[in-house]
């Protein structure tokens, strides 16, 4: 049997989507190969993996390679209709949250100290606590100068939350406007501004050196 899967491309497809479609997260080349024995390569997984996306389009539902693997979302589009069913809302960050984790993820690996040279203010602890807990941002590092600061750094759960391979997907950006925007876009949210959500306000601008 398994080797009459191996062997049927359109079998093989029909395994993988039932598997992609069930899991509850991405799931990489190493895991989808165990569904066939490790009988088939990478190379025969991406073929099948690449036609079974193109099978999809044009369907409320894609099939999308992201840095965790593979996995099928709901399109932009439909995904602001499904949420109409959830009764939780997701929090919303404020404009300086935001604007922390776009430095961080197209200036990475940076300290603190780094964000607040380029956004002029300081960087509360609580603003890098939330990006953690959202599992955005984590420590990779110590920067070898005095006081050894934490390096920051984005994580795989933020290529996948941006629906993003690699960080090269990123598009190239060079100011902290067109920064922020493209993560409201990604994220699909503008910053927070009302009470009773989960926002955190500006810091105090940093006084002069």
């Amino acid at each position: 049997m398994m080797n009459a899967m191996t062997n049927d491309a359109g079998q093989m497809k029909l395994v993988l989507e039932t598997a992609l479609l069930v899991s509850q997260e991405p799931l990489p080349l190493a895991e989808l190969k165990k569904l066939f024995d490790d009988e088939v390569s990478n190379d025969a997984l991406r073929r099948a993996l690449e036609e079974l996306r193109k099978d999809w389009q044009g369907r409320g539902v894609e099939l999308t390679q992201v840095a965790s693997g593979w996995r099928f979302r709901a399109r932009p589009d439909f995904q602001r209709l499904i949420d109409r069913l959830s009764p939780q809302k997701p929090p919303r960050y404020s404009r300086a949250v935001l604007e922390t984790l776009a430095i961080i993820a197209y200036r990475q690996p940076v300290t603190r100290g780094d964000i607040e040279d380029i956004r002029g203010v300081v960087v509360s602890a609580n603003i890098i606590r939330a990006l953690e807990a959202r599992g955005w941002v984590e420590v990779v590092g110590h920067k070898e100068v005095p006081g050894r600061p934490e390096l920051l750094a984005t994580t795989r759960s933020f290529l996948d939350d941006l629906n993003l391979a690699s960080l090269e997907e990123l598009p190239a950006l060079d100011d902290l406007d067109s920064l922020v925007d493209t993560v409201h876009a990604r994220v699909g949210q503008a910053p927070a501004a009302e009470p009773g959500h989960e926002t955190l306000d500006e810091e105090p601008r940093r006084a002069a050196a």
